[in-house]
């Protein structure tokens, strides 16, 4: 039997959820489709990683209907101080003085996950889960593709297929759409430590010769770590005891906060850029990490993920309203084309900000330095930073608008 739908909706994360919550009263017929179980997802280790929300997707997510689900389970970035470690420079960024109530917020990817999750079922929007796609075929008028749920195969049928379904998109790999990779021959360690001090919502980046270290805030005293270390140095402190991390750990940030001590298990994950050659193919888009999945020193990676989303709702909703076909290629072709300038912008940025702060030539080291120090006492330099750490230098989308 075949199963009719004019939007199919690969990957049951966040990108795919925000997207289908978009979608929910557009009068679009969407069906969503994951591989594994909500208890699996739930349950996965990867649920303790922390999200950076920049303001500008706190804006988005308020738009949704997402936010005040979710604020509560939020720390407020207050304060985000910028150092170059072993050096005088440094940069300090606050709220206060940017006359806004926060520069953005930190949140479990658990505790944005589950809530989403739960609205989406209070929707009533079609889920097949736990189900894997077999394989697809696209035509001039739908795609069909073929799922396997609980030992049985399901047909479906639709206008158009969007992998939202991560780093390892299983739609991707069936549209034979290539990837650039570039490998930073970096790991980052993720996990929580409790400080004897509070950290007064206080944001820390600090570069080091082997890579960043952020501590972002979390509840009274404890903050998330992302701590980015070379490949041979972060093969070796795999091996090491919690007691001989906290120590290299404490060495690296100094007592800023205190005593620091593990709270959480350590994560482990080699940094790759990883960009898709294309966003489209025919009756088919992907977004999210399924296109883009990038270094973490900048925090971007969600909220860039979720400018895919809101575009194309946006795009969507406007296409059926019109009553042209939302899986047509010029309609896909325009998406790809409108999401590309915004990720050009954050790859750059991104990979500008990595190869600075990693060269330990004097030359380097002084420039970045005397730059950090001039930044901190021009107000109009500090504010144009703010903004863009608060992710507002674009345009604002609102659904619905």
């Amino acid at each position: 039997m075949l199963y009719n739908y004019d939007l199919l909706i690969v990957g049951g994360g966040l990108a795919g959820n925000c997207l289908a919550l978009a979608l929910k009263e557009c009068g679009l017929k969407i069906a969503l489709i994951e591989a594994v179980s909500r208890q699996q997802l739930h349950n996965s280790p990867a649920g303790d990683r922390a999200l950076a929300l920049s303001a500008g997707t706190v804006n988005m997510l308020e738009a949704l209907g997402i936010w005040s689900k979710i604020k509560p389970y939020a720390t407020a970035i207050k304060k985000i101080h910028i150092s170059d470690k072993g050096h005088f420079g440094k940069t300090r960024l606050t709220a206060e003085k940017q006359g806004v109530t926060a520069l953005g917020y930190v949140i479990a990817a658990r505790d944005i996950e589950t809530p989403i999750a739960k609205m989406v079922e209070e929707a009533e929007i079609r889920q097949f889960c736990p189900a894997r796609i077999d394989n697809l075929t696209a035509t001039n008028t739908s795609i069909k593709i073929h799922l396997k749920q609980h030992q049985k195969t399901i047909n479906l049928s639709a206008k158009l297929i969007v992998g939202a379904d991560g780093g390892q998109s299983t739609i991707r790999k069936l549209l034979k759409i290539g990837q650039h990779k570039t490998d930073y021959h970096q790991t980052a360690f993720i996990t929580t430590v409790t400080s004897t001090l509070p950290h007064h919502n206080t944001a820390y980046e600090q570069f080091t010769a082997s890579g960043p270290l952020a501590l972002l805030p979390i509840n009274h005293n404890q903050s998330a770590i992302v701590w980015t270390r070379k490949t041979k140095e972060a093969n070796e402190l795999l091996t090491v005891s919690k007691a001989e991390f906290i120590q290299r750990l404490q060495q690296c940030f100094g007592y800023r906060l205190g005593e620091l001590s593990l709270t959480a298990t350590r994560l482990a994950f080699p940094l790759t850029l990883i960009r898709a050659e294309k966003m489209q193919a025919q009756r088919s888009l992907i977004i999210g990490n399924a296109v883009h999945q990038l270094h973490p020193v900048a925090g971007q990676g969600f909220n860039l993920g979720l400018r895919d989303v809101i575009q194309l709702a946006e795009m969507l909703i406007n296409q059926h309203k019109i009553g042209e076909d939302i899986g047509e290629t010029k309609f896909l072709q325009d998406y790809a084309k409108t999401r590309e300038r915004d990720h050009n912008k954050v790859i750059h940025f991104t990979n500008s900000v990595v190869k600075i702060f990693s060269n330990q030539s004097l030359l380097f080291t002084a420039i970045r330095n005397s730059g950090l120090t001039l930044l901190d006492h021009i107000p109009i330099a500090k504010t144009l930073l703010t903004t863009h750490a608060m992710g507002l230098a674009g345009r604002l989308s609102r659904i619905g608008d």
